[in-house]
């Protein structure tokens, strides 16, 4: 158990074509995942040291990109035999902060 699926990647390879200077960073981020094992949510901090779990039962984690250029939030359920993780927004920090603002990032799912 613990292998990551990650659903909705053409989201990421969409952002990263409008934002060409993320793409090193996603890179790195994707090539953590696929040899990333988990097992609890906080296996998720130790592959990301910068993720944060949001709390309010959400099952939500935001990654920090790029040196926290970008932000991406994912919903995660843990499977029998992989975790799913599912892209439910991806933007940029000043975009994050307006989400947050309207207290969104709980509840969004673009994609």
């Amino acid at each position: 158990m613990g292998k990551i699926h990650l659903v909705r990647k053409p989201t990421i390879e969409k952002f990263m074509a409008v934002h060409p200077f993320s793409n090193s960073a996603f890179r790195l981020w994707l090539t953590a995942l696929k040899y990333a094992r988990w097992h609890t949510p906080a296996d998720i901090s130790k592959t990301f040291a910068s993720a944060d779990l949001l709390g309010r039962g959400s099952n939500r984690v935001v990654f920090d990109i790029s040196g926290n250029n970008y932000r991406m939030i994912c919903k995660y359920a843990f499977g029998q035999s992989e975790v799913h993780l599912y892209i439910c927004w991806i933007g940029t920090h000043e975009a994050y902060d307006r989400l947050c603002g309207r207290q969104e990032q709980y509840s969004c799912s673009y994609y």
